[in-house]
């Protein structure tokens, strides 16, 4: 006889299992419950400067200055603050080593290095997928235009 699951689909409102405890719930995550702390790491890696970094330093140790200049367009407060968060949440490792002047290098963990591999997986697909994005975001601006 087949084994019935407590567990109820992701779909459902509720994605934690029936008669699990709440501090169960808590440590396991709960995305969808607007209390969950994992949806702070979740904000923390999917964000534009998030991805950027993890895959930035992907199988590499940079300095602060080289990370601002792999990534065009971010400033010194939003890499320092992203640095700051995704060390917290144990993705980034920050060396900081005690010269005149100051040397600080970042690289990933290896939960970083984990989370840097899905990122990077939904940038090379963003990237690849980049000519019908484009198309379709044409097509939904002259509707909307048509529209007006």
């Amino acid at each position: 006889m087949a084994a019935v699951s407590d567990k109820k689909s992701v779909s459902d409102s509720s994605t934690v299992e029936d008669n699990a405890s709440f501090t169960e719930r808590f440590r396991r995550g709960d995305l969808f419950s607007d209390k969950c702390p994992s949806r702070d790491v979740l904000k923390h890696i999917t964000s534009r400067w998030g991805v950027l970094i993890l895959v930035a330093l992907q199988g590499n140790t940079l300095r602060f200055s080289d990370l601002r200049r792999k990534i065009k367009g971010v400033s010194e407060k939003m890499l320092a603050q992203t640095l700051q968060s995704l060390e917290s949440d144990g993705f980034v490792l920050r060396h900081s080593y005690p010269v005149v002047p100051p040397h600080v290098e970042y690289s990933l963990s290896t939960l970083g290095e984990e989370a840097a591999e899905q990122v990077a997986g939904i940038a090379n697909w963003i990237e690849e997928k980049m000519p019908q994005i484009s198309e379709a975001q044409r097509l939904v601006a002259e509707k909307r235009a048509a529209e007006e």
